[in-house]
Order: structure tokens, then C-alpha cells, then sequence
């Protein structure tokens, strides 16, 4: 028989009812418990001899309290549906608002409604908002949903769960629940406008005056319509005279991205390795991974004379292929399985790495990544992630807390 119970937690329930159970031999099958507010939701699956016994006994220690119970009989058939199919593995969506939850709530339920499947649990990520106006800009709402039920079409299903929203305004990821998905290892970022505000080609290329020329060329290649290599080199070639010394400037005053320190530092207390993968320049990389504590960055190197730049690239390229290599390279070398990566990218050369990782996230991205990518963070800074793997502000506040 099913037990559910709710009204005013009650101090000592839980451990009354055990004992009936436990008087009537009665078998505990499954539980689930939640107190929100002092206000308490409980069910209980259990199997015994004397079901009729067993309810009256919980029926009387319960009648005392106030709270509502109902006690409905299981058949052995939906008993043994449940039991087959409760380890099958579930879909985890998170969702994240940065206004008003009920309206993302209520069209993703309804979507979800609408797709036979069922929200089994919520679990809330995010730290309780403050009740005033003044701060309303700076509060976010996450929840984490199990959703239980057969799905005909996933794709079908997290492409209608990106146009909500992107109609919305709200971020939302789907991911199968699995081992892995609890038990990331490695990270993967993109540098320029991913890890970085900035694109640092872009910002060379203003103050040696060809600034218009090097921003339409980065843009038709982070859309998708111009060789990545090619373009580099277009780019590289016309920064061709200027001092090294404008790179070491423009390193030094890069702004990282809102939550990318704060990601960074709590991924590492977790014991993740960090790897940084850029179209970029390796000078601005490996300052970064100073500043950071990142274990890896491989990215592009400008050839240098006398302290000038000549205009040409030494070595390979790092493009969208390099990077899905050097991802599996890492992986390979770190004994971390594929399906224990994340990759995090904005621009077109980002796309095999999104798609190889275990976790691939387009972070405020180009339309067409955010389109082919399975996951996208478009109204949040990047420490938004630490929800998708999981993680609370709770699991992230005590991690901060600890490494200081």
C-alpha cells in the first residue's frame, strides 16, 4: 500500500512510523520525503501480512497531528511495472530564471505534460531569493527535475525546450541521468568570449588601426561561413608591425566573464582539471592559466622579430578539429572517459568539441552553435555550469568557503 502524508512536520513521525512497521513485520519498498517551510510531503511503499492492521495503526498515530492522510492499495501488476522500470535511467532538466520562475515553470511542465513524460522530483539549486525590489536584477531561480516516462523523440523534445527558452528568457538542459553525468572529470574552455570578455585578435587589431577589417573577418568565422585557418591567417597577416609589447598590454587588461573565477575555483576544489583550448594567442592563455591554476591551454602562436610582429603563425593551428582532438588527446592522458567532459565554446570552431564532450555548452553563443549544441547558457555567467553538473549554491558556498 501506498502512504502519503502532509500537513505541519512533526518532530519524531518519522520514527513512529517505523515502529509501527516494524511491529506489523511490515517491508519498507520505497520512500520519499520533503519539508518545505515546516510544511511536510511524505510517501511511503510498504508490504506486510495484515494491510488493514498496518492502516489503522498509522491512521490512529496520525489522527492526533492535523495532517491529511491517504492510504490507497497497489496491485501486484503496478507494483512489478514500478520495480522494472525504477533504476531505468531518467532525464535530468534543469532550469534557470533570472525574473519570474512560475512563467519558465509552468510552460516547461506543460511541455512536458505534453510529452507524456512526468516531473518525479524538484530539487532546487539555487539559494532562496531576497524579498527586495532593489535586488531583483541580481536574483536567479534553479531547479533540478527528474522526469520519469518514454520519450519518442528526445531530440524532438529538447528542441522544443530551447525555443521556450529562447522565447522566454530562461536557460533549460536536458540530460540523461547517469553515472557519469555525477562524475565529471575535465573542462574544456574556449578563451575569447567564452572564458574572456573579449576577442583578443579583435582588440590587437584596433589599436594597430585595421580594427573593421580583423571584426568582419572574426565574424564570418565564428558564424560558420569562413575557414577557420584561413581566416587566422587573414587576421594574423595584418597585424603584421606591431610591437609585442600591445599583446602583454592587452593581456594583462582582459576581463574574464561573469562566474567564470568563481566556476574555476570551485571546479578545482572538486578536483577537476582544466583545460583551456583557443583559436587565440598562447601569450593571453598562459597568463590566464596563471591567474587561474588552469593544467592545460593549448592555443596559437604569432611569430615574433626584434619584438615585432611579422604577420605569420608558427606551428599548427588550433581550429574546431584541433580542439575536438586535443579533447580526446587530454582525456586520454588524464584516464577520463569522453562521457566525463565538458566542453564550454561560443563560436562555430567550438562545435565538434560541444559535440564530443560528455557535457557540451554553448555559452552565450553564435545562433548557430546555440542551434546545434545539445546544451546553451544564455542569461547566466558561466558558473551557471556548476548547476548543470548538478551542484547547489549550497555544494558551491561551503566548496568556496573551504578553499579560502
Amino acid at each position: 500500500m501506498l502512504v502519503s502524508i502532509s500537513g505541519e512536520d512533526e518532530p519524531g513521525l518519522m520514527s513512529a512510523l517505523m515502529g509501527i512497521c516494524v511491529a506489523h513485520d511490515a517491508q519498507l519498498l520505497d520512500m520519499g520525503q520533503a519539508v518545505i517551510h515546516d510544511e511536510l510531503a511524505l510517501g511511503l511503499l510498504i508490504s506486510a501480512e495484515n494491510l488493514d492492521a498496518l492502516s489503522r495503526a498509522i491512521e490512529a498515530r496520525c489522527g492526533h497531528t492535523g495532517s491529511a492522510l491517504r492510504i490507497q492499495r497497489v496491485d501486484d501488476a503496478d507494483y512489478r511495472s514500478w520495480a522494472e522500470t525504477i533504476f531505468a535511467s531518467p532525464l535530468i532538466l534543469t532550469l534557470l530564471s533570472s525574473g519570474a520562475a512560475a512563467e519558465p515553470l509552468q510552460a516547461v511542465s506543460a511541455l512536458t505534460h505534453a510529452y507524456n513524460m512526468n516531473i518525479d522530483t524538484v530539487r532546487r539549486l539555487t539559494k532562496p531569493n531576497i524579498l527586495d525590489p532593489a535586488s531583483a536584477l541580481d536574483q536567479r531561480f534553479g531547479v533540478e527535475m527528474r522526469l520519469s516516462g518514454e520519450l519518442s523523440s528526445s531530440v524532438e523534445f529538447q528542441a522544443d525546450l530551447l525555443k521556450l527558452a529562447d522565447r522566454d528568457g530562461f536557460d533549460v538542459s536536458l540530460q540523461r541521468d547517469s553515472v557519469f553525468r555525477r562524475n565529471r572529470r575535465l573542462v574544456a574552455f574556449d578563451m575569447d568570449s567564452t572564458l574572456i570578455a573579449e576577442e583578443v585578435m579583435d582588440e590587437l587589431a584596433k589599436r594597430h588601426g585595421v580594427g573593421a577589417q580583423v571584426v568582419e573577418i572574426t565574424d564570418a568565422a565564428m558564424a560558420g561561413k569562413l575557414d577557420f585557418k584561413e581566416s587566422f591567417k587573414q587576421r594574423a597577416a595584418l597585424l603584421e608591425g606591431m610591437p609585442l609589447q600591445v599583446l602583454h598590454e592587452v593581456a594583462e587588461s582582459v576581463a574574464l566573464n561573469t562566474g567564470a573565477r568563481r566556476l574555476i575555483k570551485a571546479l578545482k576544489h572538486f578536483g577537476y582539471t582544466i583545460a583551456v583550448f583557443s583559436g587565440g594567442f598562447q601569450y593571453v592563455g598562459e597568463y590566464l592559466q596563471k591567474r587561474l591554476d588552469i593544467d592545460y591551454v593549448y592555443a596559437n602562436e604569432l611569430e615574433v622579430i626584434d619584438g615585432v610582429m611579422t604577420g605569420r603563425v608558427l606551428g599548427d593551428i588550433v581550429d574546431a578539429q584541433g580542439k575536438a582532438d586535443l579533447l580526446r588527446e587530454i582525456a586520454s592522458k588524464e584516464g577520463i572517459s569522453l562521457a566525463q567532459t565538458i566542453a564550454v565554446g561560443d563560436g562555430a570552431n567550438d562545435l565538434p568539441m560541444l559535440q564530443q564532450a560528455g557535457l557540451g555548452v554553448a555559452y552565450h553563443a553564435k545562433t548557430v552553435v546555440r542551434e546545434s549544441a545539445k546544451h546553451s547558457i544564455s542569461n547566466f555567467g558561466l558558473d551557471a555550469i556548476l548547476y548543470l553538473i548538478g551542484f547547489s549554491d549550497l555544494d558551491v558556498e561551503q566548496a568556496l568557503t573551504s578553499s579560502t
